[in-house]
């Protein structure tokens, strides 16, 4: 059972840098790999970001690739996204999940957080 809580959203100028955190409840966090997502208005609901139980394996979508950081702290029970040369695109909603599997976590997590908006403005 992992309960997860997005914050760190907010507005933007194009160029700019937010930095969004997932912070999780239940004691085997560590054991999970974590995930970010993202939801424009009018778009399914899409991938970003992925990084393993032990922080050590990461992979993202090719449409950020080079501008966002996934990381984890495990200590504090949480994940973040570094999110760098922002773009208007990338103005969603971003959720957080989580599954124990390395292929769950991007193609059908087990827990997903509320979402917090990421608005980038041009």
């Amino acid at each position: 059972q992992v309960q997860l809580v997005e914050s760190g959203g907010g507005l933007v100028q194009a160029g700019g840098s937010l930095r969004l955190s997932c912070a999780a409840s239940g004691r085997t966090f560590s054991d999970h790999a974590m995930g970010w997502f993202r939801q424009a208005p009018g778009k399914e609901r899409e991938f970003v970001a992925k990084i393993s139980s032990g922080g050590t394996r990461t992979y993202y979508a090719d449409s950020v690739k080079g501008r966002f950081t996934i990381s984890r702290d495990n200590a504090r029970n949480a994940v973040n996204l570094q999110m760098n040369s922002l773009k208007p695109d990338d103005t969603a909603v971003y959720y957080c999940a989580a599954d124990r599997l390395w292929a769950g976590v991007q193609g059908g997590p087990d827990y997903w957080g509320q979402g917090t908006q990421v608005t980038v403005s041009s």
